[in-house]
C-alpha cells in the first residue's frame, strides 16, 4: 500500500484548506485511515481516523468541529476538510493506513505542509 498526501499550503487563519491523500494497492477499504501532523519541536500527534463510507469518525479534541475527515471509494482517496484554521494548526500533515483490525498505522504517506498565519 502506497499512500500520496496533496493539498498543503499557505492560509491565513480562519481559512479553510482541504488536504487529500490518494492509496495506492489492494484492498484499500480494507484499512483504517488517518491523518496525523507534526508541528516543528513537538511530536507527531493524532488528528483524524476514519473508515471507508465514513461510518466511523474519530478527531481529537483540538480540532473537532472544524476538520472533516471522509472519503471517495471511487478515487481511493482520503480527504481532510480543515475549516476555522488556527496559527496553531501549522505542521506537517501525514496520512496513514492501518488494518482495520489492528491499531498500528503501519503505512504513511510523506506529509504535506500546513501554514496557518495570523
Amino acid at each position: 500500500v502506497q499512500l500520496q498526501a496533496f493539498g498543503g499550503g499557505l492560509v491565513q487563519a480562519g481559512g479553510s484548506l482541504r488536504l487529500a491523500c490518494v492509496v495506492f494497492g489492494r484492498s484499500v477499504n480494507s484499512y483504517a485511515m488517518g491523518w496525523f501532523r507534526q508541528a516543528p519541536e513537538k511530536e507527531r500527534e493524532f488528528v483524524a481516523g476514519g473508515t471507508w463510507g465514513g461510518d466511523n469518525t474519530y478527531y481529537a479534541a483540538s480540532v473537532k468541529g472544524r476538520f472533516t475527515i471522509s472519503t471517495s471509494n471511487a478515487k481511493n482517496t482520503v480527504y481532510l476538510q480543515m475549516n476555522s484554521l488556527k496559527p496553531e494548526d501549522t505542521a506537517v500533515y501525514y496520512c496513514a493506513a492501518r488494518v482495520a483490525t489492528s491499531s498500528e498505522y503501519v503505512y504513511w504517506g510523506q506529509g504535506t505542509l500546513v501554514t496557518v498565519s495570523s
